[in-house]
């Protein structure tokens, strides 16, 4: 379940990608010669998704989460989610890797066209092992052991059932420990975003680095990302096994998830000798970001297991505001300050994170909350 959802995850974001890399080779081409050295050109700047790019695909990548965090309600033990969701979480970064090392190559030998039946075909490969092997509760799966099955069903007893199920939008409204969990993913989205639409664009601008080692540069910290949030889900439900709370484990996570990366970009402005320094730089700081996949990113499992589904969608939907205003409100900060703008873009990305994350160490929790135990929605 968790490598289909990996290749599921993998198949969504690299269509984004795809999108960016091959847009520019569409509508500024006449010919293949020409479609060629648009879609090279395209790489450093939009590969990532620019802002007139980006609100068009969220309503996909949301629905997408949600309905994998509907499967984990009924799939996951409490003491497998971390390792498991961190697993198919991962498909994300990996596949901007894989759309940004390999989009420009198939464009640049073959053309556009065959970028969308590659990646295409990919989705309809996923997409027939998701309808056979994919079930939405372990009790239905034809090929799953007895006692597997048993191990999860009681693991799950006390958090999830087959009941009809209502939502207290009162309650969830006054909730902080939800509202922590939502504007920790804010101010963390703020950083991803930074990560995917501008730092190639300061790579460039910067250090004049060609196009197509600035399109590597680009993909590496993705790759690492992808690696160090398998690890980081291992690592999380390893702690847990020797006695740490669930709360710790989540808020550690979050923070070597938040604070080392966005330290590091504010950083980069003071440390930029080399090209290869601020690549290095970048590169942990993406891989960082990933910790927090173990942390505010499976949050909704832990406070609310019946509706995650739910709080996963609201949560990545509000989160995704921040993909809208980044880009807004950094292209301001460049514009009126050529000399310092960097410089502010950075220093505003550590200021929001550092305000989700202290938000999250206050008011987050990691205890099923009143409101999402079945016993309340009797009386809603």
């Amino acid at each position: 379940m968790a490598y289909i959802t990996l290749l599921s995850n993998v198949t969504l974001m690299a269509q984004n990608v795809i999108i960016n890399i091959t847009m520019v080779a569409m509508v500024n081409s006449t010919d293949h010669q020409s479609q060629v050295n648009g879609s090279t050109e395209g790489l450093p700047v939009d590969s990532f998704g620019g802002p007139n790019k980006a609100p068009e695909r969220l309503p996909a990548r949301g629905s997408g989460l949600g309905g994998q965090f509907a499967l984990w309600e009924k799939w996951i033990p409490p003491h497998e989610r971390s390792r498991l969701c961190t697993i198919a979480l991962s498909g994300m970064p990996l596949a901007s890797f894989i759309a940004i090392l390999l989009g420009g190559l198939i464009c640049q030998t073959y053309g556009w066209p065959l970028v969308f039946y590659i990646f295409g075909g990919i989705g309809c490969v996923c997409c027939i092992l998701w309808f056979v092997l994919v079930y939405d509760d372990p009790v239905y799966h034809p090929w799953i052991s007895t006692s597997e099955k048993e191990y999860i069903i009681s693991s799950l007893v006390q958090e999830v059932s087959s009941s009809k199920k209502f939502l207290p939008i009162r309650a969830m409204s006054k909730s902080l420990p939800l509202w922590s969990m939502i504007l920790c993913c804010f101010s963390h989205q703020w950083l991803i975003t930074i990560l995917m639409v501008y730092t190639p664009t300061y790579i460039s601008s910067v250090y004049n680095v060609n196009i197509r080692d600035n399109g590597i540069f680009s993909a590496i910290p993705f790759f690492v990302a992808g690696v160090v949030g398998i690890l980081g889900g291992q690592l999380a439900d390893f702690l847990l096994t020797k006695s740490f709370r669930l709360i710790t484990v989540r808020k550690m996570a979050t923070v070597l998830g938040v604070l080392p990366s966005s330290a590091l970009i504010v950083a980069l402005p003071y440390l930029n000798s080399s090209c290869t320094t601020t690549v290095a730089l970048l590169t942990i700081s993406c891989g960082l970001t990933s910790l927090s996949q173990s942390g505010i990113y499976i949050n909704a499992l832990d406070i609310a297991p019946r509706h995650s589904s739910f709080l996963i969608g609201a949560s990545r939907g509000f989160a995704y505001i921040a993909a809208i205003l980044t880009p807004a409100i950094s292209g301001y900060l460049l514009s009126q300050d050529p000399e310092f703008g960097w410089r502010n873009v950075f220093l505003l990305v550590f200021a929001i994170n550092i305000l989700g994350l202290i938000f999250f160490l206050i008011f987050g929790e990691a205890n099923v909350q009143d409101w999402a135990k079945e016993r309340k929605l009797t009386h809603l």
